[in-house]
């Protein structure tokens, strides 16, 4: 087998139709499919063996986590060369896996490629149309990226896959690895993948906010410097500034809307940076108003991390849909 002979390990649970076409969308591109199913009761087992992929179920008694589907994706493979790997709710675009490959085999240092993943329905709501956003990033070099890349097996088992202890963040984390391992890692200037988010409701929105916070948290135990940004706008905006707050109160009253203008600060800052990535009109503000408050379910998320850690309680998933 051929070094640059491309696989591809898919994960999934109730995807539904969505499994359907991500399945779809591989046929022709990839050698073979090794689908990983985290205890879907929707069908989703049939549906994969219907379209020819080699099926893993994990078991039940352990947490599911998308890492140890991606690691029980990889072991299934016999001598792989080059691994896709791709979330059962989104499908594959033509053309990503030859440039990738041809990219790989140019540049025998690079030990992953990504490119861009963008949303089926970024209209269908406001949510959707975050996520589209956040997927969008520079191409070139990288530090690290989600879930859709493409990987030297070489590079794979030289870290030791991914950590299955990690309910989000787990790709982040092992692009982190890979590259302190010396291997480079790169985003294409190519679409390549089309997400479905399906979050048409306020609750799907929190719930996906709390699984940031957590990972958050649980990064910071394991690389420190990785999103400390991120931690200490949470730590500002929904612990420190509520609190002095609360305290002007009492002890100088006047001092208080000078203190609050914090917030709508905050918000001019992100609707402005929203309108440099080319996105204008209300839904800039919506936008906005969205990454300011989302603050809170991060810092419910970030102590749930820690409760789950001091108690020694097992890190299961946290589901938006």
């Amino acid at each position: 087998m051929g070094s640059d002979d491309v696989d591809a390990v898919l994960i999934g649970r109730n995807e539904g139709a969505r499994l359907v076409a991500a399945l779809e969308s591989l046929r022709g591109q990839v050698r073979r499919v090794v689908y990983v199913d985290s205890g879907s009761t929707d069908g989703s087992v049939a549906a994969a063996r219907a379209a020819c992929a080699t099926v893993v179920q994990l078991d039940r008694a352990m947490p599911f986590t998308a890492a140890r589907g991606r690691n029980a994706g990889f072991a299934a493979l016999d001598d792989p060369g080059l691994v896709l790997f791709i979330d059962g709710d989104c499908t594959l675009e033509p053309g990503f896996v030859d440039a990738a490959r041809a990219h790989l085999s140019r540049h025998p240092r690079i030990g992953l490629v990504t490119g861009w993943r963008s949303e089926v329905a970024p209209h269908a709501s406001l949510y959707n149309r975050l996520c589209d956003w956040e997927w969008h990033r520079p191409a070139g070099p990288i530090r690290s990226c989600g879930g859709d890349n493409l990987v030297r097996a070489s590079a794979w088992r030289a870290v030791n896959g991914q950590r299955p202890d990690l309910i989000a963040g787990e790709d982040e984390e092992f692009c982190l690895r890979l590259s302190q391992a010396g291997w480079g890692l790169e985003r294409l200037p190519l679409a390549m993948t089309r997400h479905d988010a399906a979050m048409t409701r306020f609750g799907q929105w929190w719930a996906r906010a709390v699984r940031a916070g957590h990972a958050f948290a649980q990064m910071g135990t394991l690389h420190p410097h990785h999103w400390r940004a991120e931690r200490r706008r949470v730590w500002l905006y929904a612990v420190a500034l509520p609190l002095a707050i609360v305290a002007l109160l009492f002890v100088a009253p006047a001092w208080l809307a000078l203190l609050a203008l914090a917030y709508p600060v905050s918000l001019i800052r992100t609707a402005r940076g929203l309108a440099r990535d080319g996105i204008d009109g209300a839904v800039r503000w919506r936008l906005a108003a969205l990454l300011v408050l989302s603050k809170l379910p991060n810092l419910v998320g970030m102590a749930t991390y820690w409760s789950r850690r001091l108690r020694g309680h097992a890190m299961t998933l946290i589901e938006y849909k």
